[in-house]
């Protein structure tokens, strides 16, 4: 028989998912072009005046840029003369009194001075080395959402506590630092409790040796990188969401139930839904020009959510990504850890407002 007759009476392939979904898609462009076909236009308009509204005006026209620029290279320095190292001797010890293997809270130290991908890389095969089990590195995820992935959101939250008359010391204590004790102490007794006390031959430098102008122009470089390829994009990418949302008449609502949120707990809504949704480091940005006229709940509220794992794309698409390959988490394992942690932050950020407030002022 012919070959090409052969082939014609095979039977055709049925269309794949993709195909379908791609067929859908072009119905609904057509019918939306005849029937508005100024609606896809208008959205694209509204996506890219709220994009450049943070981008340009907040990002690189405004002081935020510069800020974060600082902010990077000030916890570079701070990180070469000693200072991740110097918490690592102070909580890792606390952690082996628990009876939770110490490497735990390596993620969580290292990132209070703000790079949670690096967090991951770093400590990760620190944790497999420390041969810390599953549950004790979910422990470890969690652990790391309880302090900021961005110095600059430090930096920032404490021109804004001092601008509302709030003490940072007690703040700073009882909100990113007691919490890296607590929160794996609570989890080792509850939901991971698969620990168990381990002593360290060795304990990890997190110290580089990098020569002091190397320190400086690299941290400042390394700054300008998180700047302008991390927070811009991911500004664009939120803003431009929203504006098209705000365009078909939808993101009013979501809004509004956000806003009724976090004034009922007592975070500063504005700031509450950049954290969440955009970025802290702008959240503190835009909390420290107003935070003078704000009930002092309110902004510690708002600093305690930004110094965070947040935002939500942190949680859902950089933790899982990074810790599946550098621990021995499942990237939904991670994942989970870090819904949990986030939730435990937002907690910690009620309880900070309106209990802890109070006594401070």
């Amino acid at each position: 028989m012919n070959p090409e007759a052969k082939s014609s009476l095979e039977p055709k392939k049925g269309l794949s998912t993709v195909e379908k979904t791609g067929l859908a898609v072009l119905a609904i462009s057509l019918f939306g072009l005849f029937v508005n076909p100024g609606f896809v236009g208008g959205v694209f308009d509204a996506m890219v005046l709220k994009a450049k509204s943070i981008v340009s005006d907040v990002y690189l026209v405004g002081t935020l840029g510069t800020a974060v620029i600082c902010s990077v290279m000030t916890g570079r320095i701070l990180e070469r003369l000693g200072l991740t190292d110097a918490l690592l001797r102070v909580f890792m010890p606390l952690a082996r009194i628990m009876r939770i293997n110490p490497a735990v809270v390596v993620p969580g130290v290292y990132n209070i001075l703000g790079d949670i991908n690096a967090a991951g890389r770093i400590s990760g095969p620190v944790l497999k080395k420390a041969k810390a089990t599953k549950d004790e590195q979910k422990i470890a995820v969690c652990t790391m959402m309880q302090s900021q992935q961005s110095f600059s959101t430090f930096m920032l939250g404490l021109v804004a506590l001092t601008n509302a008359g709030v003490w940072a010391f007690p703040v700073v204590i009882i909100g990113l630092f007691l919490p890296l004790i607590v929160v794996p102490w609570l989890l080792s007794k509850t939901l991971w409790r698969d620990t168990k006390a381990t002593e360290f031959t060795e304990i990890p430098r997190m110290t580089p040796h990098t020569k002091p102008m190397d320190t400086v122009f690299g941290g400042a470089r390394e700054g300008a990188e998180l700047m302008f390829l991390l927070l811009v994009p991911a500004a664009a990418v939120i803003f431009a969401i929203i504006g098209a949302l705000d365009y078909m008449g939808v993101w009013a609502g979501i809004q509004s139930a956000m806003t009724s949120f976090f004034s009922s707990v007592s975070i500063e809504p504005q700031t509450g839904l950049l954290s969440v949704l955009a970025s802290p480091t702008l959240a503190m940005n835009t909390l420290k020009d107003i935070a003078a006229n704000l009930d002092p709940r309110l902004v510690v509220g708002s600093f305690i959510l930004a110094a965070s794992g947040l935002p939500l794309q942190v949680v859902f698409g950089q933790i899982p990504a990074v810790w599946s390959q550098a621990s021995d988490l499942t990237g939904l394992e991670a994942m989970g850890a870090a819904v949990l942690g986030a939730v435990l932050r937002i907690l910690t950020a009620i309880v900070m407002a309106l209990v802890i407030t109070p006594l401070l002022i």
